[in-house]
């Protein structure tokens, strides 16, 4: 049985001709391969790479098995923004009341937008994370709305349902999708949103928006493969390889044709592990992971292969060209390094130094590399002058300064070894899988690289991971495990995706189960665990999913009827429209008007929400999604206004806003907008209130700092510039009004779904009550629930309240943006510390993580190691944050409970633990590369991080009261004696400081 492969990558397509009984040997089967330029008619470029190893084989057409393919195609079209190959979609929503607050292209970059947004609709119909409907699907509405989008002309339909990947019925968008076929024509394009992402309602709706606009060019590109394959007399299956490692057919890729987007990296590292033998036991791993380095001509690539022989995923979502999506992708890195990386020379007292890339002569090499008569320094002349490779003429680099071949190589050297520690899982050795045409460059020894193999016909790689592609079978859900045993339940779904793997063309003798995932759903009272589990196996020897012979004209492939591009749109998005035209940081003024009201804009909401999360000491949930709702209320002309405490009389009264509930569900079931304001309309009616005089947080840290602006912009009140907490903490009675037990700090509440079902708390025995109760009732509703608890005056928000947190926060996504924009990340932590005292704890990176979910709560720890002097970015004495310069072997210790407790210095050296910090005061780690503040679910190995510590305010640190509710032992801490690290500074107020100018 033979196979051909064929990677169509930037700069090259190559080929690979194999044959599947020999593939035990030495050679691993192959039997030729090709390396070429691509194309810029992708069909022609595959059809003379598949031309030539059939040529120089030998081997007759009709004896090849199966064709695969890795192509870039579809995901550049998304990227260059094209309109000649990308159509208008229409967006239905199954949803009920929710998710209007955050409708689809929301996230979307202009220069797509205007390209892809035809038409948006809502519908009855969804589920909640327990399987029960939101609301049954109404078939009426939906027809109502085909008639809109056929007037529209519009052709491509996505279908997204709340939920949807848990409908294994089809009760939802299946049924959707078959009225939508009714009504507009079995000639449109139908995409559900089920079929191409995982959890997360607007990410896997990106995700599906982009699938539908390309879909009538992947046919056509498919096609083009298909009629390449007729001319070369090939009448075997047409594959495609999908961005997991696994194949699709032709038809499956034609309809999801998203899958392919990045197939290229995956497909060199299954082909990284088949030439090394690992797939056949050749080679011991230890069941342990290695590391795949792909070096091309102008970029490396990196990812970890697993033990099963799949690449490790990436994180929860993916931008591609600005869009955040959750589809299965492999997570690799990419750095500007390969065999045609420019060599620059600066002269210094030790010496001449180097630096290598990231900038790239690329597929010019041969004519512009000083060894092939060109007049650049490349990394591959570095390597010929060294006497490393034979290649071109070595005369032209025989004179190189050996200075400057040193100082080259020492910089390749570190360029690979900071990429490699950064996807590493742990700080042991690793093996490394070296592979493409550029790895010519990378030296014999790297630190922290047990070994480095370098596997026969590794510059053709990427095409003999597409020749050897397996067949998966994926399921992704979530089950309730009281009383039920989480083994029987796996095994169910080990069964289900076992006869996926069948259906998709698998050897059902080859079949393996190559990962089990268990992930406990966080602050509900169900035991809801998300369960993945994938199988996977080799290519059946008679599979024939789709074959040309068969049907070689099926419509299934062609494009839609209809223009393909609509009238009058330009071929191209423009660049003017991307997000992020550049304000001047330095002299912006917030809008404060005459009345000392701060009117909110695009900038200050930014920063707001970066300050929300640097505030929120890992907790709080990600200001992303309440940040695109609050910007797109500005963009719809609402307003969004900040008053000052001092403005207000004090006995006006305020509302509290908040969400409680799994970050599962509210990445799932987007806010609809009537959740929180209904419960405080039943709070009002209950106390006998009939107005409000704006909305205050009850914590500023986090997603829920945005909250209260959304609430006040919807019902048009104004916010107060400060919150009940001043961070964020894991439990609802962890505010100020709580901590002192006021009357009426917690109750009367409200709480309520925002389908009718409201429930009013007037009372209660204490304030762990509320937050055992409220957590039970939000998990009958859906596990998310709008919260509003009893409303406080003025005087009250200021007296159990922090003051003008809402400034700080804007001070500190101002600071970050400065920081940024001067590409000073190492300035950030002194940035932050000018706005509150404090102290930059620790530099490092993360060398390990451990968690778990013990009632609804993330528990756990995270460690830190110092950097290595080689691991610096930069060791001048100017770059250096001002951070305790601790031994290499100390480390710093956080351990969490949905939020940062309390940090500490372990090392050998120290007899019993040195505790820095801990709660109230805040402890907040920040992503050293982009200043983020990180959340405690995106801790993981690698992360190359600062840690700082903020003082708490006064109220949390120098009172009983404070301590006892928010301190060490509110957390089960008892043998840790709260001190504070720095003086609390008060928040300088916005309002105060730009109403004068």
């Amino acid at each position: 049985m033979f196979r051909i492969g064929v990677d169509v990558g930037g700069t090259n397509t190559d080929s690979v001709l194999i044959d599947i009984a020999r593939s035990r040997e030495s050679n691993r089967g192959v039997l030729s391969f090709h390396k070429a330029p691509t194309t810029l008619n992708v069909s022609d470029g595959i059809e003379a790479a598949v031309r030539s190893v059939l040529e120089a084989s030998g081997v007759a057409p009709d004896r090849i098995s199966c064709l695969s393919i890795g192509t870039t195609a579809f995901i550049n079209a998304v990227l260059e923004a094209d309109a000649r190959r990308l159509a208008r979609v229409a967006v239905i929503r199954l949803c009920g009341p929710y998710t209007r607050q955050c409708p689809p292209f929301i996230d979307f970059p202009n220069c797509l937008r205007v390209l892809m947004q035809g038409y948006v609709a809502y519908i009855d119909g969804g589920l909640e994370i327990d399987g029960r409907e939101i609301a049954p699907l109404n078939e009426q509405q939906l027809v109502e709305e085909c008639k809109i989008i056929k007037e529209k002309g519009i052709r491509n339909v996505v279908l997204s349902g709340i939920f949807s990947p848990l409908d294994s019925s089809g009760k939802q968008e299946i049924v959707a999708r078959d009225t939508v076929y009714r009504e507009l024509g079995s000639t449109v394009n139908v995409v559900c949103s089920r079929d191409v992402g995982q959890l997360g309602l607007l990410e896997r709706e990106n995700a599906s928006i982009l699938n539908a606009s390309i879909l009538t060019f992947a046919r056509r590109t498919i096609r083009g493969f298909q009629q390449a394959m007729h001319r070369l007399g090939l009448r075997c299956p047409l594959f495609l390889t999908q961005n997991d490692g696994t194949l699709t057919c032709a038809a499956s890729a034609a309809r999801l044709p998203i899958r392919t987007f990045a197939s290229g990296p995956t497909n060199s590292m299954r082909g990284a592990a088949f030439l090394a033998g690992l797939d056949e036991g050749k080679r011991q791993f230890d069941g342990k992971s290695v590391i795949v380095v792909d070096v091309g001509g102008t970029t490396t690539d990196v990812g970890v292969l697993l033990s099963s022989g799949f690449p490790r995923q990436s994180a929860a979502f993916i931008e591609i060209a600005g869009v955040r999506t959750n589809f299965s992708m492999a997570d690799v890195q990419s750095i500007g390094l390969g065999g045609g990386s420019r060599v620059r020379t600066t002269s210094t007292p030790s010496g001449m130094r180097a630096t290598v890339g990231p900038d790239s002569v690329g597929h010019n090499i041969t004519n512009d590399a000083l060894v092939f008569g060109g007049n650049i320094l490349t990394a591959t002349d570095i390597v010929i002058a060294n006497g490393r490779v034979k290649l071109g003429d070595t005369e032209k680099v025989s004179r190189l300064d050996s200075s400057i071949v040193s100082s080259a190589e020492a910089a390749v050297k570190k360029h690979l070894e900071r990429i490699i520690d950064k996807m590493k899982t742990s700080p042991e050795d690793i093996t490394v899988l070296l592979v493409g045409g550029g790895s010519i460059i990378a030296p014999a020894k790297l630190s922290g690289v047990r070994e480095i193999i370098r596997p026969p016909f590794f510059s053709v790689a990427n095409a003999v991971g597409a020749a050897m592609a397996k067949v998966a079978g994926e399921v992704d859900t979530i089950e309730f495990l009281e009383f039920r045993s989480l083994s029987s339940v796996v095994e169910d779904i080990k069964e289900i995706a076992i006869r996926k793997a069948i259906a998709s063309g698998a050897d059902p003798t080859t079949i393996k189960i190559v990962e089990v995932t268990n992930l406990p759903v966080q602050y509900v009272t169900n035991q809801a665990t998300r369960i993945i589990v994938k199988s996977a196996g080799e290519l059946a020897p008679d599979a024939r999913v789709f074959s040309n012979e068969e049907d070689p004209d099926s419509d299934v492939l062609l494009p839609a009827s209809g223009e393909e591009v609509d009238p009058g749109r330009e071929e191209y998005g423009h660049p003017d429209d991307i997000e992020g035209s550049g304000i001047d940081i330095d002299s912006y003024k917030p809008d404060i008007r005459a009345d000392r009201s701060w009117y909110i804009s695009e900038t200050d909401l930014e920063w707001i929400a970066d300050g929300c999360g640097v505030l929120g000491t890992g907790g709080g949930g990600s200001p992303y999604p309440p940040f695109l709702i609050a910007r797109q209320m500005l963009r719809e002309g609402k307003h969004i206004i900040v008053i000052d405490a001092d403005d207000v009389p004090e006995d006006a009264v305020f509302v509290r806003c908040t969400f409680m509930g799994s970050p599962s569900v509210s990445n799932e079931r987007l806010q609809g907008g009537n959740e929180i304001p209904t419960s405080i309309q039943a709070v009002l009616r209950y106390q006998g209130l009939g107005d409000f005089a704006g909305t205050i947080s009850d914590e500023i840290g986090g997603g829920n700092g945005i909250q209260p602006m959304i609430v006040a912009a919807e019902m048009g009140k104004p916010v107060l510039d400060a919150d009940l907490m001043g961070r964020a903490y894991p439990n609802m009675y962890q505010s100020l009004p709580g901590a002192y037990n006021i009357p009426n700090g917690l109750a009367p509440c409200a709480i309520s779904d925002g389908i009718g079902n409201t429930i009013i708390m007037p009372s209660a025995s204490n304030s762990h009550s509320v937050e055992h109760i409220l957590r039970i009732v939000t998990t009958e509703m859906g596990s998310k629930s709008g919260v509003s608890m009893a409303p406080l005056s003025r005087k009250a928000c200021q007296e159990y309240g922090i003051a003008r947190s809402v400034s700080q926060a804007w001070r500190i996504g101002r600071a970050l943006a400065l920081c940024r924009k001067r590409n000073d990340m190492k300035g950030i932590p002194s940035a932050i510390l000018e706005i509150q005292n404090g102290s930059c704890l620790f530099i490092g990176k993360i060398v390990d993580v451990h968690r778990e979910v013990r009632k609804g709560f993330t528990w756990g720890r995270v460690t830190i190691a110092p950097l290595r002097e080689d691991e610096e970015e930069d060791n001048s004495a100017s770059s250096q944050a001002s951070a305790p310069q601790y031994g290499p072997e100390d480390h710093l210790v956080i351990p969490f409970q949905n939020e940062n407790l309390y940090a500490y210095i372990e090392s050998p050296s120290i007899v019993e633990r040195k505790v820095l910090v801990t709660v109230p005061d805040l402890i907040t780690v920040l992503d050293s590369q982009s200043g983020t503040a990180l959340g405690t679910p995106e801790y993981r190995y690698g992360l190359r991080v600062t840690v700082i510590a903020l003082a708490g305010d006064p109220k949390w640190t120098k009172t009983p009261e404070g301590l006892a509710c928010g301190g060490p032992t509110a957390f089960g801490l008892n043998d840790l004696a709260f001190t504070p690290m720095a003086e609390y500074t008060n928040a300088e107020s916005v309002i105060t400081q730009y109403a004068a100018c």
